[in-house]
Order: structure tokens, then C-alpha cells, then sequence
């Protein structure tokens, strides 16, 4: 149980900010197979068809209808590049919505690599207290039970571009979205 929660547990009763997307780039905006290099940075496979952040488009429209929902980067660019500079490779209208990171300069970075995704995540629902919040994220082992009913897991190589996930992202942001509205005055 959140620290933010109250006994009962129900997400209308929590505290402090906005409903938050948990977002991860690889396996979600673009193919999972991100390849790193000094002089290029990141980049794909020139042999694939995929393109980074190819799919980011896609998830801002389906953000569109829910202006008040934030990010938060759950994403190993901001290990490389930081909060700031992993964020600015989107789109403004995405970049906009980004008020964070799970990963800060005064976490220790071995402890929090040591750590499963899925409580990366739930260490910052912790912190962070959104009124609600949904993941997307292509990484599902390990997650913690509690946490699971707010994954949307995306497919490695298609990301979010699957019939199936765009409807799970849907239902997850009309979710939030409701709760963040019954939560408002």
C-alpha cells in the first residue's frame, strides 16, 4: 500500500498530483533493439524498417483528449542523457507533458539499476503520489502484484502499434483521466 493512500486503497483517495503515463521508449515508441555509439548516439539497426521514436505520434494522440495526464520517464535514456535531454527527443507536445523521471542525480544509481522496472516505477508512485497513474512498458518480468493492473505491455519490436494495446492504452487513460476529473473540486 502507497504511503499517499489512504486504508482503503482506492485510487480517488490519493494524494497530492496529477495522473501520470509511466513511459519507456524502447519496445514502446520505437523497436526495443536500440543500439548506442560515442560518435552516433542512439540509433536502430540500419537493416530495420523501424525508425526511433516512430510511434510517438501515435501516443500523442492518444494523450490528446487528456490534457491534465503528465509523464514521467520511466526510460534507460535518462541514465545516459538525463531527465531533460531523454525528454527534449520528443515531440514539444510530449516533452510538454514530462515532469520527471524515476531516476534523479541524488538516487544512487547502482541501487536503482539493481532494481526490477516495475518497482523503478512503484519507488516513484511511492514518492511522487499521482492520483493514479498507468505504465507503458514493453519490460513486465517482475513486476510487483500490486502494480500489474496499471501495466500496459507493449510489444518489443511493435511498441504500442498493435490493435490490442492502442485499446489498452485507451482504457487505461479514460481510467485515470476519470479518476483525476472525480478528484477535482
Amino acid at each position: 500500500m502507497s504511503a499517499c493512500s489512504t486504508a482503503s486503497n482506492s485510487p480517488a483517495e490519493k494524494q497530492h498530483g496529477p495522473a501520470v503515463v509511466y513511459l519507456d521508449f524502447d519496445g514502446v515508441l520505437h523497436h526495443h533493439n536500440v543500439l548506442w555509439s560515442a560518435k552516433r548516439g542512439p540509433y536502430l539497426d540500419a537493416s530495420a524498417q523501424d525508425v526511433l521514436f516512430q510511434h510517438a505520434e501515435l501516443l500523442l494522440g492518444l494523450l490528446r483528449p487528456y490534457p491534465d495526464i503528465r509523464i514521467v520517464l520511466s526510460t534507460s535514456w535518462v541514465l545516459k542523457y538525463g531527465c531533460y535531454g531523454a525528454a527534449r527527443r520528443l515531440p514539444a507536445e510530449l516533452r510538454d507533458r514530462v515532469i520527471g523521471a524515476t531516476f534523479h542525480t541524488k538516487m544512487d544509481r547502482t541501487t536503482f539499476e539493481d532494481a526490477f522496472r516495475g518497482m523503478q516505477v512503484w519507488g516513484d508512485v511511492y514518492r511522487r503520489c499521482p492520483r493514479d497513474w498507468l505504465a507503458i512498458d514493453d519490460d513486465y518480468l517482475q513486476w510487483p502484484a500490486w502494480c500489474r493492473q496499471n501495466l500496459v505491455r507493449t510489444h518489443p519490436e511493435k511498441g504500442i502499434n498493435v490493435l490490442e494495446t492502442l485499446d489498452e492504452i485507451r482504457a487505461g487513460l479514460e481510467r485515470i483521466s476519470a479518476i483525476n476529473s472525480e478528484a477535482l473540486p
